[in-house]
C-alpha cells in the first residue's frame, strides 16, 4: 500500500516495505530500540537538522540537551523551562519521531499555543524523517502536514491548544509547546480535560519559556520543583509527579556576556530576563511594570466574615475607603468591593462574587462598614460606580436607607457639561487617570496590596486600545473596584490634609470640578 498524502513519496518509506538487514544495520536498529539509550542513539546518529547558517547538518546535542533528552525519556511527566532559541523544538522533534517509530501503537499529540508553532514542530519531524535511512525509519501509511501515521500503528497529530484539544483521543504521549502562552482560561480547561488521559498511563512533556507566575504552566512548574516527600526526603520528581528542568541563555555554548549585552540592548532588560533568563515576567504590556508585578507577593487573609477576605484587623483611629463596583449577579462579570486604609494606603479587605444580586452586593458593602464601626472605626467613606447597573445599586441604597450604612457616601464633583449624578461615573478619561495613579502607587511602593487574587488580575490587566482591561477570557473586577477606590481617595485628599500628604501632591488628578470645591456627602 502506498503512503497517503501530498508529500514527495520518494522521501517517504513505503509501508510494510521489506528490507534486508546485515549485521551492521541490524545492530544499529537494535540500538535505536533500546528503551534507555535508544532515543539519544537515534538522534546522535540518524537525525539531520537544518541549521540557520550551516544548512543541513547532523544533530549533535549541547550539554543541557543531553539532560533534556534524558528527562523526556526517563520520566513519565516532564516540564522544561527554557530560554528562547535554545534548541527545544529540535530536541522535541527528534524525540517524538523516535518515540513514534520505536514505540508501536502510540498516539502522540503535539499541541502548541499557535497553529504555526505546531506546524513548525511537524515540519522538523518530517525533515528528520525524510533524511533518515530506510533501515531505521518506519514506513508511512499517512503523511500530511498536520499528521503522520506509521505502519507500526503509531501516529503523530498536531493541533493548536484549545479547551477540547485531545478530548476523546486515547493518547500515549502529549507534547505541549509554549504552554505558558496559551490563554489561561483555555489552559486550565484543557489541563482539566487532559488529566483523565494522563491518569490512565499517558506520558506528558511540557516545554515553554515563562510568562506569568500564576498561569497553568507556572502552577505545574512550581509543584514540580517541590521535590521532597512529607518527611523532607529528596525525590526525583515534584509533588505532582513532574520532573523539572531549567536551561537559561548561559548554558548555550555559542553565547557569552558579549552576546547577552548586545541582546539586552536590542530587546530591553525586561524581555531579556523573561525570554533568556527564564524569569516569570508577564509577556503582554501590563499597566504595572511586569518586573514589579513579579515581585508582588500576596498573603492569606487573617480572617473572613462571610465571603469577605480581611487582610488586616481594623484600626479604630484610621480612615477607611470602601468601594463597590457592581455587576448584574447572573454568573457573568463579578461584583467587587475593595477596602483601603487611607492613612497608610494599605489594602484591608475585599469581596468578589458573580452570582450575588444587586441587593446582596449592597448588603455586603453595608455589612463591611457596619463591621468597621463595630471595631470602633468612625472615619468611613463609601461609594459605588453609577454606570449602567450601578443605577440599580443606588436605588437599593435609597430603599435600604442610608442611615443604615456606617460612614459617609461620596459623590464626585460634577464635570463641565455633565449632569450631577450620585456616586462615581467611570469614563475612558477617568479610568485612564486612575490607571496612571495606580501604576505609580504600585511601582513606587506607595500602596500595599495583600490579595493574591488582585495581584493575579493585575498581571492580566493589559493595554487594550486606548486604555487597559483584562486579557480576553480573564477578569478585572477587583482592579476596577480598586481604581474606583483610588478616585475616591484622591477626592478625599481635597479636604483631608493627611490624605493629601499620603497620596502625594505630584500624582493628584485634576477633578475639573465646577463650583463644587468641597466634598459632597449624602
Amino acid at each position: 500500500m502506498a503512503a497517503k498524502g501530498t508529500a514527495d513519496t520518494s522521501l517517504v518509506k513505503q509501508p510494510h516495505a521489506q528490507f534486508e538487514y546485515d549485521t551492521h544495520t541490524l545492530r544499529e536498529f537494535q540500538k535505536c530500540c533500546d528503551i534507555h539509550d535508544g532515543a539519544l542513539y537515534f538522534m546522535e546518529n540518524f537525525m539531520r537538522i537544518q541549521h540557520p547558517t550551516k544548512g543541513a547538518i547532523q544533530f549533535k546535542p549541547f550539554p543541557y540537551q543531553y539532560e533534556l533528552i534524558e528527562n523526556y525519556n526517563k520520566y513519565r511527566y516532564s516540564i522544561n523551562m527554557l530560554g528562547r532559541q535554545m534548541g527545544k523544538t529540535t530536541v522535541a522533534a527528534g524525540y517524538l519521531l523516535w518515540y513514534a517509530m520505536f514505540k508501536p501503537d502510540s498516539t502522540i499529540l503535539v499541541a502548541s499555543n499557535k497553529g504555526v508553532n505546531a506546524s513548525e514542530i511537524m515540519t522538523r519531524i518530517r525533515y528528520a524523517y525524510e533524511n533518515c535511512p530506510d533501515h531505521i525509519r518506519a514506513g508511512a501509511t499517512e503523511y500530511n502536514k498536520g499528521s503522520i501515521s506509521f505502519d507500526n500503528g503509531s501516529r503523530l497529530v498536531s493541533s493548536t491548544t484549545t479547551e477540547t484539544t485531545g478530548r476523546g483521543m486515547s493518547l500515549t504521549l502529549v507534547y505541549l509547546d509554549e504552554f505558558a502562552f496559551v490563554r489561561n482560561t483555555i489552559a486550565k480547561e484543557f489541563w482539566t480535560s487532559l488529566s483523565p488521559t494522563l491518569a490512565t498511563g499517558g506520558k506528558c512533556i511540557v516545554t515553554s519559556t515563562p510568562n506569568s507566575d500564576d498561569d497553568q504552566f507556572a502552577l505545574i512548574w512550581k509543584a514540580a520543583n517541590k521535590m521532597h516527600d512529607e518527611y523532607g526526603n529528596p525525590k526525583d520528581v515534584g509533588i505532582n509527579g513532574f520532573r523539572p528542568l531549567l536551561a537559561t541563555w548561559d548554558e548555550h555554548p555559542d553565547r557569552d556576556d558579549t552576546w547577552a549585552n548586545t541582546e539586552r540592548a536590542s530587546i530591553g532588560e525586561e524581555r531579556f530576563r523573561r525570554e533568556h533568563n527564564c524569569e516569570f515576567l508577564v509577556f503582554e504590556e501590563t499597566l504595572v511594570n511586569s518586573i514589579k508585578l513579579a515581585d508582588l507577593e500576596g498573603s492569606e487573609p487573617v480572617q473572613k466574615t462571610g465571603q469577605v477576605r480581611w487582610y488586616k484587623k481594623p484600626n479604630p483611629t484610621a480612615m477607611y475607603s470602601v468601594s463597590l463596583d457592581p455587576a448584574a449577579g447572573t454568573g457573568g462579570d463579578y461584583a467587587a468591593i475593595q477596602v483601603i486604609e487611607v492613612n497608610t494606603l494599605e489594602q484591608v479587605a475585599e469581596w468578589q462574587h458573580n452570582q450575588t444580586p444587586i441587593e446582596g452586593q449592597v448588603r455586603t458593602m453595608r455589612d463591611i462598614m457596619n463591621y468597621l464601626r463595630e471595631e470602633g472605626v468612625y472615619q468611613i467613606y463609601w461609594s459605588v460606580e453609577n454606570n449602567t447597573i450601578g443605577e440599580a445599586a443606588l436605588v437599593t441604597i435609597r430603599d435600604t436607607g442610608e442611615e443604615n450604612f456606617a460612614g459617609q457616601f461620596l459623590t464626585e464633583p460634577k464635570r463641565r457639561g455633565q449632569a450631577k449624578r450620585r456616586g462615581f461615573t467611570t469614563s475612558q478619561r477617568t479610568k485612564n487617570e486612575s490607571c496612571v495613579m495606580l501604576k505609580r502607587m504600585i511601582e513606587e511602593n506607595m500602596i500595599a496590596i495583600h490579595s493574591k487574587q488582585l495581584i493575579s488580575e493585575l498581571k492580566n490587566f493589559v493595554a487594550r486600545g486606548n486604555s487597559f482591561a483584562a486579557k480576553v477570557g480573564e477578569h478585572d473586577d477587583l482592579v476596577m473596584s480598586l481604581l474606583l477606590n483610588i478616585r475616591m481617595m484622591d477626592f478625599i485628599a481635597t479636604f483631608e490634609e493627611e490624605v493629601y500628604n499620603v497620596m502625594h501632591k505630584g500624582i493628584k488628578m485634576n477633578t475639573d470640578s465646577e463650583d463644587e470645591p468641597l466634598p459632597i456627602m449624602f
